[in-house]
């Protein structure tokens, strides 16, 4: 439900007016919550195609959205005065090679409509691109911002797509258009969405319940990867950021890599009887298509940028909050 227009008189008038696309995806559900933390309830309007509960769905401000419907959009920002929207609505990798033409039409011209409305009522924009904007023939380790960019999948096609045509209309009409390129994101709460880095959320579930993970990428298989608390301390901040303090719109950002052996021995340091096999399927040559690491340095030295979690912090907190989530949902 949107707010009325009395209960959005009372909205902070210093604070920004934020719609989120995408807001129950695995990004989405958590964001909202920091950012209805930080600019109150009323400024962040949660929207997505479905809500999974009732619950969240009259936690705040919420639509129901298709972003692949511009007259919407429209409707949404100008009648709500929005000023910054965050849009993480996409397929991601894995489900868009299943369906391609739905990811064109989602990832692509979805964007489309998003920038093209932003630009209209000259929103501050957000969109995340990720580690499949590379492809197999760019530089593996420590990638760089500006390099050779042929992915491979139709993912990484539509987040190229983004970067070039956010990065335009900055360029020719001022548009206010931020990115990070986002490595695997690792998340205690929401379950995984159709990535190939969903096998390091997989692991630990697998893990806590039956001591044994079948992974779908080979054990070496090296991945730029970071935790969700640093991931959004680390959207907001460039969100947030003195547009006169960034150097670029697109940023990499990192925070660790690992292989799937790397992070399962990790884990039998907490758990020593887990197992693991591998059956690498489909998304290993996703995988192997992508980079070992990043280099964002100019997202360190521009806004400020440090990951707070490495391998070893990150594995201590997923089985620690997992465990207590699967001990309440059987209570």
């Amino acid at each position: 439900m949107l707010a009325s227009a009395a209960t959005r008189a009372f909205a902070t008038a210093a604070a920004p007016r934020i719609l989120i696309t995408g807001a129950c995806g695995q990004i989405g559900t958590e964001f909202v919550t920091l950012l209805r933390k930080k600019y109150g309830v009323e400024n962040v309007i949660a929207s997505d195609l479905r809500f999974p509960n009732r619950e969240f769905q009259l936690s705040g401000p919420s639509a129901f959205l298709d972003v692949t419907d511009k007259a919407n959009i429209t409707r949404l920002v100008a009648e709500n005065g929005i000023t910054w929207i965050i849009h993480l609505g996409a397929l991601l990798s894995a489900i868009g090679e299943k369906m391609p033409q739905k990811a064109l039409e989602v990832n692509v011209h979805g964007s489309e409509n998003i920038i093209d409305v932003a630009r209209q009522y000259k929103c501050r924009l957000y969109i995340p691109s990720t580690i499949g904007a590379f492809g197999p023939s760019t530089p593996k380790e420590m990638t760089p911002d500006e390099t050779i960019m042929r992915p491979t999948t139709m993912y990484g096609v539509s987040k190229v797509h983004l970067e070039l045509l956010g990065e335009y209309y900055h360029r020719t009409q001022g548009l206010d258009f931020r990115s990070c390129r986002y490595p695997g994101i690792i998340s205690n709460k929401a379950l995984p969405g159709g990535g190939t880095t969903d096998y390091a959320i997989d692991i630990f579930y697998e893990a806590i319940k039956h001591h044994h993970y079948t992974c779908f990428l080979g054990p070496n298989t090296p991945l730029p990867m970071m935790y969700m608390p640093d991931c959004l301390r680390g959207t907001l901040e460039l969100i947030e950021a003195d547009r006169s303090k960034l150097t670029q719109c697109v940023y990499n950002i990192a925070a660790m890599t690992f292989t799937p052996a790397q992070i399962a021995e990790n884990i039998k340091k907490y758990m020593p009887d887990f197992t693991i096999d591998y059956k690498p399927d489909s998304r290993q040559a996703i995988a192997d298509s992508w980079p070992y690491s990043l280099d964002d340095s100019h997202a360190r030295k521009d806004w400020g940028w440090k990951e707070e979690y490495d391998m070893d912090a990150l594995t201590r907190d997923m089985l620690t909050e997992i465990e207590k989530k699967l001990k309440n949902a059987k209570n």
